[in-house]
């Protein structure tokens, strides 16, 4: 079973998840805005070793904190690697006291009826007891909805909660994430059926079955209180979703009791070339302006 102590700082605690999950399909993404052009490595090893470092200097940031960080997003490359000596995962709740999680879908397929759906997981079991082992607290795994298709969007929801009984079972917390478009022309009819179908989900649960709940920001604010308010739901937690961070922010202030798990609007305004004064500074507004909008 989990640890209830740790379940019990991820429902009370204070603060944010900070999404560190960027993998091999995102990555030179993410170090083309943190500064790092493509031709700076050559194969897929100098490119993780790159972002590993990355993350270290987040990570290791007298900034990133338990003070506004309740949470941690891995990618499994930097779950099996170390920081200071330590697994990642380690370091993060022993020297932190910050719950690593890891994410474990491994893409999408492509879309149909409105959605994609992940891709299955090979060795989807020893993915988890390698998550276990290294002391990793949940997992998070991404589905995508393009638009307000009923029947992708109740195949979708299947497919997320078939998967979260598994990592349940294995004694991980799932993170439930089934991102919409925030571009899709009828996004808030999207967010109605998708809502629909997490409430019946989640009615069917075992009372002892605790799941996260990653979700895009709402068009219409607090429009997911009444997931926040099913017993079986630990945390409901929002993406940013390509919205920049004081956009991302403004419309996080509007739901209350949902808090920030951000990517890309956390890794905004950092930068490789910064110094470590300046590199430090930047992450600290930008963790407590998340955090503030997360406290709302």
């Amino acid at each position: 079973m989990t640890d209830n102590q740790k379940i019990e700082k991820m429902i009370s605690g204070k603060g944010f998840i900070a999404a560190l999950d960027q993998s091999g399909g995102s990555t030179p993404k993410t170090l083309r805005q943190y500064g790092i052009p493509d031709n700076s490595y050559q194969t897929d090893e100098e490119m993780f070793n790159i972002v590993h470092d990355m993350r270290q200097r987040i990570m290791m940031s007298p900034e990133f904190s338990s003070d506004h960080i309740i949470g941690a997003i891995i990618f499994e490359d930097t779950m099996k690697r170390k920081v200071e000596g330590l697994f990642t995962a380690d370091y993060l709740w022993t020297k932190k006291q910050i719950l690593p999680f890891l994410k474990i879908d491994v893409g999408l397929l492509p879309e149909q009826n409105g959605v994609q759906l992940m891709k299955e997981i090979p060795n989807i079991d020893q993915k988890l007891a390698d998550a276990k082992a290294h002391h990793i607290f949940g997992t998070k795994e991404r589905s995508f909805i393009f638009g307000a298709n009923e029947v992708g969007i109740k195949t979708l929801v299947d497919q997320q909660f078939k998967l979260a009984e598994t990592v349940f079972k294995a004694g991980l917390i799932p993170t439930i994430e089934p991102e919409i478009d925030i571009h899709s022309k009828d996004k808030k009819q999207s967010e109605i059926i998708l809502k629909k179908y997490l409430l019946e989900k989640l009615s069917e649960l075992p009372t002892e079955m605790k799941v996260m709940l990653k979700l895009t920001l709402p068009s219409i604010p607090d429009f997911y209180q009444e997931l926040i308010a099913q017993p079986n739901v630990i945390r409901v937690v929002a993406l940013s979703g390509g919205y920049k961070r004081d956009e991302a922010d403004k419309k996080l202030a509007e739901n209350h009791g949902m808090i920030a798990s951000f990517s890309r609007a956390l890794l905004e305004d950092l930068a490789y070339q910064e110094t470590d004064f300046e590199f430090d500074m930047y992450l600290r507004q930008t963790i407590e302006q998340i955090d503030d909008a997360s406290r709302s």
